[in-house]
């Protein structure tokens, strides 16, 4: 008995289906936007606009280049106008600066660098550069650091700082300079204003406090908490602090 005709197998179609090429580029396109919108640099306008102009092409918003209509041109246009970023990028690049610039200070624990919202804060510790109980800076000891200091506070013209004092809470003599630690945590902050100045930093760009025993790092039941209290911080203010 002859075999029919016989049947041809029907041939799977090879590699991905065609829409898997669009859905690719959109995954990729929004990773990137992502990168660029979390990105601790700021990307100026060419580069933004080099970002959406790719996404006009997905058809899902409007706007592309132009930056007038559409959801994904007011997201363009938000970011771009966003104040904190320019402020996030100049006081880490400041940080950078700082950590560089004080390695061996940091090293030795005169100095530390730390960043919350109220900006970049420099810890200076008071027992290297002031005498014991005293508001007198230690200048020949600490003349290095405190001219690092201002040389990074000039680089930064139109930009406020504040100088808060801190000590601990062992009580003052009454009888003394500074009857109450009020006194002495003021006037440790104003003499290193006055150094700063003197090295080059406009006066004007500055505030002062003191703080006394009333902001405490640590715990006071030990040495070393009390130590780590007792404190100078220059703090390079956001805009939202000044």
């Amino acid at each position: 008995m002859a075999d029919g005709p016989k049947k041809k197998k029907k041939k799977c179609p090879t590699g991905s289906p065609a829409w898997m090429n669009t859905y690719g580029d959109m995954v990729t396109l929004l990773l990137t936007f992502f990168v660029m919108l979390y990105t601790t640099s700021t990307p100026d306008d060419s580069k933004m606009n080099l970002i959406l102009a790719a996404f006009s092409g997905l058809g899902m918003y409007t706007g592309g280049q132009t930056l007038q209509e559409g959801k994904l041109a007011e997201l363009g246009n938000m970011i771009m106008s966003l104040p904190s970023t320019n402020r996030g990028r100049a006081l880490d690049e400041a940080r950078r600066k700082a950590i560089s610039q004080f390695e061996p200070e940091i090293k030795s624990q005169k100095v530390r660098v730390q960043q919350d919202e109220r900006g970049l804060i420099i810890t200076l510790a008071s027992d290297a550069f002031f005498k014991p109980a005293s508001a007198e800076v230690q200048i020949e000891e600490s003349r290095e650091t405190l001219q690092k200091l201002s040389a990074l506070l000039r680089s930064m013209p139109g930009r406020k700082f504040r100088i808060e004092g801190h000590t601990d809470s062992t009580p003052t003599d009454p009888t003394g300079p500074w009857p109450t630690n009020w006194e002495l945590s003021t006037d440790r902050a104003t003499n290193v204003l006055h150094y700063l100045v003197d090295f080059g930093v406009t006066e004007n760009q500055f505030q002062v406090a003191g703080f006394a025993d009333t902001v405490p790092l640590a715990s006071e039941t030990t040495e070393e908490g009390k130590a780590y209290n007792r404190r100078v911080d220059i703090i390079i203010l956001s805009d939202g602090h000044l």
